[in-house]
């Protein structure tokens, strides 16, 4: 698939995913003839991965690191699911580091919360309604 479509499955821009190929994070996995990048499932899964670290403040070195833990290249005679213990310990120090940032940011939220009703108070407005699942 090219760029455009990649863009709109992950939700990033054209400009992110180029930035990604230039830094060397996420790179397609062919070109057209024409010179267009095409990307396949795979890279996508890579892409959406950048995403939903980016929040958690990961520097593109981390991000870099785990992703070569996620999706290492495949080496002669070795089990592509398997995972050293070293990388399962690696893994697992990531794996804090996104626990510890989602409650910081959970804790944001709730401050974030807090203010928006102390306005709608102020204002006389009623809470947002919230969808809900049923």
């Amino acid at each position: 698939m090219q760029i455009g479509e990649v863009a709109a499955r992950t939700g990033l821009s054209l400009r992110t995913i180029r930035y990604y190929e230039e830094v060397g994070v996420v790179t397609p996995s062919a070109r057209s003839q024409g010179g267009f990048r095409l990307y396949t499932e795979p890279d996508l899964a890579r892409l959406n991965l950048v995403r939903r670290m980016k929040p958690l403040g990961f520097l593109l070195d981390e991000v870099r690191e785990l992703l070569d833990l996620l999706y290492p290249e495949p080496s002669e005679g070795a089990c592509p699911t398997a995972v050293r213990e070293d990388q399962r310990e690696r893994l697992r120090e990531f794996s804090v580091v996104a626990e510890e940032r989602c409650a910081e940011l959970r804790d944001t939220l709730r401050t974030a919360e807090a203010f928006a009703a102390t306005l709608r108070e102020r204002l006389g407005e009623p809470p947002p309604r919230t969808a809900r699942a049923g």
